[in-house]
């Protein structure tokens, strides 16, 4: 039996031009109220997850659904944590389902895993027609500054747009080709991936800029963060990115996002106030 089971479901409507978050939650798994900083037809939400980490037996399944025409951006206020375990797998499942014409900014702050650590974290998109996707995943193995690195352990991580596009593996912690080698994270402890998805095929034009945009930035910030832009789909643009630490790779993944959102949506290039504080 799992040690904690943690569901929470959230369901978007649009409603006469306003995006509205109707939820049932189980567990320690909430939603704070709904905010409305952009206007009344985008719905941010924070999720929260009282006990801040997941340990062996833990699940944390969340379900999101959007209705046509609905726009949610969905954050944390703090970082996902899988501490040590010593038998059981901890799980965080996340499944969105967008329909027709819906967006989606799926933009949690990052997952730690710690030495020790047996984790899973699963993330699957489905798209519907003409809806729009922008979501990261940002993962850093061990706390380099706390000198506690990723000695032992496994974790393993599946995201996915389905019938598009899946990026799954796994990182045992005594794996040092993958862990040191040039051709796998060379020593690098944070790697990210950030998506612009549709479900329907972006046109070249857009798809060009979005590709444009996401490298001149990437280029900007080279010293301080290794990042690719690739377009491995005709329905997406993706970043990828090795780091030493997490912030300078979430700093030109908000910069990417921002100005993804201006130019391709054209929508504010305001950040959640959250990251703010």
């Amino acid at each position: 039996m799992p040690h904690s089971l943690a569901t929470l479901n959230l369901n978007y409507s649009a409603e006469h031009g306003k995006t509205v978050l109707r939820h049932v939650h189980s567990g320690p798994l909430r939603v704070l109220k709904s905010l409305y900083p952009e206007g009344s037809s985008i719905c941010h939400n924070i999720l929260i997850h009282p006990p801040s980490g997941l340990v062996g037996g833990d699940v944390l399944d969340i379900q999101i659904a959007l209705d046509e025409g609905a726009h949610a951006l969905i954050t944390t206020p703090g970082a996902a944590r899988f501490f040590a375990s010593k038998e059981h797998s901890a799980f965080q499942k996340t499944h969105a389902k967008l329909k027709n014409h819906a967006r989606l900014e799926w933009l949690p702050m990052e997952t730690l895993a710690y030495s020790g650590c047996l984790g899973t974290n699963e993330t699957v998109f489905e798209l519907g027609q003409e809806s729009m996707l922008i979501a990261w995943d940002i993962m850093s193995l061990g706390l380099p500054h706390a000198k506690m690195p990723f000695l032992e352990g496994r974790f393993s991580q599946h995201l996915e747009i389905k019938n598009v596009w899946l990026d799954k593996g796994t990182i045992n912690a005594d794996d040092m080709r993958l862990l040191k080698s040039p051709v796998g994270l060379n020593g690098k402890t944070c790697l990210a991936t950030l998506v612009f998805a549709c479900g329907t095929p972006i046109p070249k034009a857009t798809k060009d800029k979005a590709v444009e945009m996401a490298r001149e930035i990437c280029d900007s910030q080279s010293k301080s963060v290794k990042m690719g832009v690739s377009a491995p789909s005709e329905k997406m643009v993706v970043v990828r990115s090795l780091s030493d630490q997490v912030e300078p790779c979430m700093k030109v993944f908000q910069m990417i996002r921002a100005a993804w959102r201006s130019e391709l949506w054209n929508t504010s290039t305001n950040s959640p106030r959250i990251w703010q504080t």
